[in-house]
């Protein structure tokens, strides 16, 4: 039997980032959104007011600000982890 998989990612506690990053977490988030849409729009799927996988629809296919806050919160979450990690690991972002 396969041992269950135990997900242990980099504990970013304490990373702290600065307003300018943040910002561009939003970005970040947005264009996440943009390049989940397009793989969906590319495998078929549409807009439709539920999700429904038999049809490939689901309400989230509208632009990113449209969406409502509980989806922003999710691709928010995964930017912010992303960029916290970044700079954990020795690495500086700076805007050129």
């Amino acid at each position: 039997m396969k041992e269950p998989y135990i997900p242990s990612p980099i504990c970013t506690e304490g990373v702290v980032l600065p307003p300018d990053v943040l910002a561009l977490a939003e970005r970040l988030a947005e264009n996440t959104h943009e390049i989940w849409a397009a793989s969906r729009i590319a495998d078929g799927w549409s807009y439709g007011p539920a999700r429904d996988d038999a049809k490939r629809q689901t309400p989230c296919m509208v632009p990113y600000g449209e969406l409502p806050e509980s989806e922003k919160k999710y691709d928010r979450e995964i930017s912010l982890e992303t960029l916290r990690l970044i700079v954990k690991l020795g690495y500086q972002i700076v805007k050129v």
